[in-house]
């Protein structure tokens, strides 16, 4: 195709000494580590056809792009040139070579031919090419750097998508030139404006010509003018005095009136200066007495201070000696205590020891041994039905009990399905994750990233490298073959430690690594070899693109002797009755295993969960559909069981609200049981003990307890003593606390007074101040300005009047003032003006009266020809006049086309994104705002019932924004023409997943496109299948 890129070849260039890249003529991918100098292609085909080199956003000048240590850079591109856009095959031949060398003080162009020949070095010859093939490197949509991949694709701000928008569909370029068109017009109508100015000077002669003609036909009309206009003259300077004496007579009478009114002002501030003066002496007589007052203030302050504070001291010793007075009656109390308990044992022991006393104790203690038997009754009643009540909420216990089990088991089993779902679903977007998960992706990245290290690229997982003839022998086939599938197969020992090596990085420890010859062809059993039976093999269902894998399912896991059968009874047909030759194992369609050995039958049930879809399978989506059923029904019977547990808690919480309620009475019956226990024991010693004991002589201990009762009332006496005199100090405190609380207030108020004062003081010096400033003024100005100015007036109006005077008699010796009405009076016009009138007209009586030599018919001839000269110019102003307003009025129709093709692009830009969005179910409406400069994205769910619209991108998932990003540039791209195009780190925000789908998407849309496409990106592309028309290169890591 005419336009692609074949070669790139960089010289000095950036970071590269020398590159050579050569490229295919569809799609490229050019992958590196981060400083191999993959940016570096694209800038060198932007500098290639002319860029600036602050376009690129890499340097400020071209010699900034030349390597460090060297002293010129060179960029060869080679452009096909065949076919029917060919530009120019009979000069360059089927390819052009574009050669751009930089030196550190120039550049220059260089186009050969096929055959290496120069054709050409002018900037022009190269525009005209890159017109020619309608390349733009400036266009995001020819060649996008990392830059504007991250200002545009990545970016959530909808005024960088519509620079986007606006720059790749060349809007903006024909806005420009629209623009600059539009400038240039205005230019050129102001240039003709100014040629239109430029006949006016020739006009005003012509003017003056026909003036002339017309002066030399009037002349005694003009000296008729000039005795009119020596009478005008003469009576102005009468007029005119007139006129300053009327004026200067309003003058005087307003000076003459201001003489009043600044008296007035002056005898208003004296009366005030008066009356200011007088409060000022009252306010500095008050301000003294406050001051004299607050002196006293002060002292009866401090003084009553030291009143509270002697008072307070009195009040805290009064305090301490009631302490230690009310400890020490404390303390007799206590003795009294004593003393009075010891007498009243003596007394009961006494009381006890008549046969009184006796007899009532019995009855006592029957009384006592009938409640007991009351209480011990009741308490029993009591116990059993708490036991009762206790049996049956031990049976809720074990229900609520066995519901939460069978809760927590229905969670765990929807966590697993959820987890099976997001397995289920990693393995539908990549069927990879299958055989190893995240790890397996890793591990290829990193087999992708060191595959020069490999004698040849190793095979795996073998899970991926299967596909089955049916579906139903997905389980059968997974458990046959278990964990062979997860393996890797290498060629030699030496792949066998890097694959270890790129294993051990990425944490895959436990892989298997089969090491097998990939030259082998495929293995030929005879059939001999095979089963004697029509049940299918495990090879024989499974299908493979690389023998080598088949060879290792042969060798490894003997799959040609594997028998799959449909159920557990002709499976145990097989195996143990029919007893066949070469049968190592029988599996059935649910993955049972069944085999004998020698006498020893086995049987082993599958070792993946019942019902989950193994990793063969490839009908994913009613996989994860019936897993989602199944997990809805284990929710409503979560729920179900909530509502059950939910009962039982409330029943729970009801018995266990009437065994407290037992227990409340029973332990209050135990307690009374228990007293009444221990008084019938006491009971019962002390009748034992009743004759033990004679009388005591208690006399003694009476008259210390009398002692004692004295001691506690002096003592109390002497505490009310101290208490009252400590009420008394303290209301004495409060008082003179109060008093001073009361003085302080006055003081405060008396302060408040004072700084009045003070305020009030100074306000009237101020108004006094102001009031003397002001009257001294207006006596200033009576005396320098009113009456030096009425005195200047009268005098300026008596000079005005003897002028008048001598003018009027001047001007009656020219001509009467009665002539003066037929002449139009003067009104309107001053003496200097008609005096310059008059001298023009004497000057122009004296040019004509001295050119009154020249012919009246030169002068007519000269004005004709004159006439002819500015008509010819006036017409061919007019043509460029027309000219410029068509240019105009096309550009205005330029412009609406413009407008219209701007709401075309608008339209298909919608119809293009929503058509790549179809491709997932997805709708979407672009929203194009040309006078705010946005573009906004409006997404339609398939998943969202409601059908609610999303503006928000960032709302969607990653690889949702991701997806709706790329169907976005693609659409761009379909409405963009050129030979071919360029992304560089089009993929750096995207994940594993978002990725994937964005190269599948990216690739089918170049190959269907049929343009030239160059991918650049640090990423692992091992996912992108391979093909005729998609080439993959790799550049060298940096060096260190």
């Amino acid at each position: 195709m005419a336009g692609t890129i074949s070669r790139i070849r960089l010289e000095n260039f950036m970071c590269h000494s020398s590159l050579d890249i050569e490229l295919g003529q569809h799609v490229n991918f050019i992958t590196g580590q981060n400083g191999s100098g993959k940016s570096a292609i694209l800038t060198a085909l932007c500098i290639a056809f002319g860029c600036r080199a602050k376009n690129t956003q890499r340097a400020a000048t071209l010699k900034d792009f030349i390597k460090t240590g060297c002293s010129d850079a060179a960029i060869a591109v080679d452009i096909n040139n065949q076919g029917e856009d060919a530009f120019k095959p009979d000069i360059y031949g089927n390819l052009i070579k574009l050669e751009r060398r930089i030196t550190k003080s120039s550049s220059s162009t260089i186009l050969k031919d096929q055959h290496g020949r120069k054709v050409a070095h002018r900037k022009d010859d190269l525009n005209e090419i890159v017109e020619h093939f309608n390349i733009d490197v400036e266009n995001p949509c020819v060649i996008i750097s990392q830059d504007k991949s991250r200002e545009f694709l990545h970016s959530g701000n909808d005024k960088d998508k519509f620079k986007f928008f606006f720059k790749a569909t060349l809007l903006q370029r024909l806005k420009e030139l629209l623009e600059t068109i539009r400038d240039q017009v205005h230019k050129a109508d102001s240039d003709v404006q100014e040629l239109e100015k430029s006949i006016k000077p020739v006009m005003r002669e012509l003017d003056e010509l026909r003036e002339k003609i017309k002066n030399m036909e009037h002349i005694e009309e003009i000296a008729h003018d000039i005795d009119n206009l020596k009478k005008k003259l003469a009576w102005s300077w009468v007029y005119e005095v007139d006129q300053q004496i009327e004026e200067q007579t309003v003058k005087l009478q307003k000076l003459k009136g201001r003489a009043p009114a600044c008296q007035e002002r002056i005898d208003r501030n004296t009366v005030v200066i008066d009356k200011l003066k007088k409060e000022l002496i009252e306010k500095e007589e008050n301000l003294r007495s406050l001051v004299g007052k607050t002196r006293e203030e002060n002292n009866m302050k401090k003084s009553m201070e030291n009143n509270i504070a002697e008072a307070v001291k009195r009040e805290i010793e009064l305090e301490a000696e009631h302490e230690r007075g009310a400890h020490m009656l404390q303390r007799k109390n206590g003795r009294l205590n004593q003393l009075q308990a010891q007498l009243r044992d003596f007394q009961m022991q006494h009381m006890q020891s008549t046969q009184a006393e006796a007899s009532q104790m019995e009855k006592d203690m029957q009384n006592i041994q009938q409640q007991i038997d009351h209480l011990h009754s009741n308490v029993t009643r009591l116990r059993e039905d708490e036991n009762e009540f206790t049996a049956e909420l031990s049976g809720i216990v074990k229900s609520i009990n066995d519901i939460s089990k069978e809760i927590a088991e229905n969670d765990r089993r929807t966590k697993q399905i959820k987890s099976d779902i997001a397995d289920l679903q990693r393995q539908q977007s990549n069927t990879v994750t299958a055989f190893g998960g995240q790890r397996v992706l890793k591990l290829l990245e990193s087999i992708e990233t060191n595959h020069k290290k490999f004698e040849s690229p190793p095979i795996g997982p073998i899970g991926a490298h299967l596909q089955l003839a049916s579906e139903s022998w997905s389980v059968a086939v997974d458990s046959a073959c278990g964990g062979l599938l997860d393996a890797f197969i290498v060629t030699c020992c030496k792949d066998l430690h890097v694959l270890r090596e790129c294993a051990s990085k990425v944490n895959f420890n436990n892989l298997r690594i089969i090491v097998y010859d990939f030259t082998r062809p495929r293995l030929i059993i005879p059939d001999g070899s095979l089963p004697t039976t029509e049940h299918p093999t495990v090879l024989s269902v499974i299908q493979s693109e690389n023998h080598t894998v088949l060879n290792v399912l042969v060798d490894q896991g003997h799959a040609e002797r594997q028998v799959l059968v449909k159920d557990y009874e002709v499976g145990k047909s097989l195996a143990f009755d029919d007893r066949m030759r070469n049968i190592k194992e029988v599996y059935t369609s649910d993955g049972d295993k069944i085999f004998s050995r020698r006498a020893v039958q086995t049987f082993y049930p599958p070792t993946s969960k019942k019902g989950r879809p193994n990793r063969l399978c490839s009908s994913l989506g009613e996989k994860i559909a019936e897993l989602k059923n199944e997990a809805e029904g284990i929710q409503r019977t979560i729920v179900e069981k909530n509502g059950q547990k939910s009962k039982l808690v409330k029943d729970q919480c009801d018995l266990e609200q009437k065994i407290a309620d037992s227990k409340r009475k029973r332990e209050p019956e135990e307690h009374r049981l228990e007293k009444k226990i221990l008084e019938l024991d006491d009971a019962k010693r002390a009748f034992a003990e009743i004759n033990r004991y004679a009388a005591v002589d208690n006399s003694e201990l009476e008259e210390d307890i009398k002692k004692e009762k004295n001691i506690i009332v002096e003592s109390e006496q002497l505490l009310q003593k101290i208490k009252v005199k400590l009420a008394a100090a303290s209301r004495e405190v409060n008082d003179r606390r109060e008093a001073y609380k009361t003085f302080m207030d006055s003081v405060n108020e008396e302060t408040g007074h004072r700084a009045s004062a003070n305020d009030e003081l100074e306000l009237i010096k101020r108004k006094l101040d102001a009031a003397e400033q002001e009257k001294a003024h207006y006596e200033g100005l009576m005396t320098t300005k009113v009456l030096p100015a009425i005195k200047m007036a009268e005098a300026e109006y008596a000079d005005l009047q003897q002028l008048r005077q001598d003018n009027f008699k001047k001007a009656s010796t020219i001509c009467p003032e009665s002539d003066m009405e037929a002449l139009n009076n003067v009104a309107g016009s001053t003496p200097e003006q008609l005096s310059a009138k008059l001298n023009r007209l004497k000057q122009r009586f004296d040019q004509e009266s001295r050119r009154h030599a020249e012919s009246i018919d030169d002068l007519r001839a000269l004005h004709d020809k004159k006439e002819q000269k500015i008509l010819s110019k006036q017409q061919l102003y007019a043509s460029f006049r027309l000219n410029i307003n068509s240019c105009e009025k096309l550009l205005d129709l330029r412009w609406k086309k413009f407008q219209r093709n701007a709401g075309l692009l608008k339209r298909q830009l919608t119809w293009l994104f929503n058509e790549h969005l179809g491709k997932k179910g997805i709708s979407g409406f672009t929203n194009v705002d040309y006078q705010n400069k946005v573009l906004s994205i409006e997404l339609t769910m398939p998943q969202d019932a409601s059908h609610d619209t999303i503006r928000d991108t960032r709302g969607l998932s990653g690889g949702e924004r991701s997806f709706s990003t790329l169907c976005f540039a693609l659409a761009l791209h379909g409405m963009t023409e050129a030979p071919f195009r360029a992304m560089d780190e089009f993929d750096v925000f995207m994940d594993v997943v978002s990725r994937k789908i964005s190269l599948d998407t990216l690739v089918d849309f170049a190959v269907a496109h049929g343009s030239q496409w160059i991918f650049i990106t640090p990423h692992d592309i091992s996912m992108v299948k391979p093909g005729d028309r998609v080439k993959k290169q790799q550049l060298a890591a940096p060096r260190g």
